[in-house]
């Protein structure tokens, strides 16, 4: 059971409502409190339901009486003056719940384009076995920066040097804000390609 309040304040939400009734509305959707005149020419009768006043304007309302807010609601249009091309436009964005389709430069993108696939759920497909994996241990001995060196480059120990270049330049073409369109979301993986290719280019395990 609760106690009063000692400073003499109540607290509920019911006393709240019944101290500030504005805005309220009955079972039927009628503001209780409304003390305007319905906005149907020539009716003089309370307009205590409200309808947004046009689809373009959904924040800002008429208000009416009960018999014509239905009126009003059945002439209701959300695409009246929309033209057929805006139309299709909405409905292809409702399709993705208005989320706009990723651009080629967005870095998960760009990822999945480097093993030729454009969609993340081809790797289900054809495409399947495309990325076989880092080979564990490879077929060369190689002191472990060029090892590591190999794989930042997305390459394998049997390549010559002038693969080992093509790769590199590939990966410069995706990583650099230069070259890539001013995209500066992988800079730490640009600096480790760059790294990686200083440690292959003058060694001499590749030739």
């Amino acid at each position: 059971m609760s106690k009063s309040d000692p400073f003499g304040f109540d607290m509920s939400v019911s006393s709240a409502k019944k101290k500030n009734p504005r805005g309220r509305r009955g079972m039927s959707g009628a503001s209780e409190t409304s003390v305007r005149v319905c906005e149907h020419e020539g009716c003089t009768e309370a307009g205590k339901f409200r309808a947004p006043r046009a689809p373009d304007v959904l924040d800002e309302y008429l208000w009416f009486c009960q018999q014509h807010v239905r009126e009003y609601n059945l002439k209701w249009n959300f695409f009246d003056g929309t033209t057929e091309a805006e139309i299709n436009a909405q409905a292809s964005k409702d399709k993705v719940w208005e989320r706009e389709t990723r651009a080629f430069t967005d870095p998960e993108t760009r990822a999945w384009a480097r093993l030729g696939i454009e969609d993340p759920h081809q790797v289900l497909g054809g495409n399947a076995t495309q990325n076989p994996g880092k080979k564990r241990g490879g077929s060369r001995k190689l002191p472990p920066t060029e090892r590591r060196a190999v794989e930042i480059l997305e390459a394998e120990d049997t390549w010559t040097k002038a693969d080992l270049r093509k790769s590199y330049k590939s990966l410069i073409k995706v990583l650099h804000p230069d070259i890539n369109g001013g995209d500066r979301s992988q800079e730490e993986q640009l600096q480790q390609v760059v790294w990686a290719w200083e440690q292959i280019k003058d060694s001499r395990n590749f030739r």
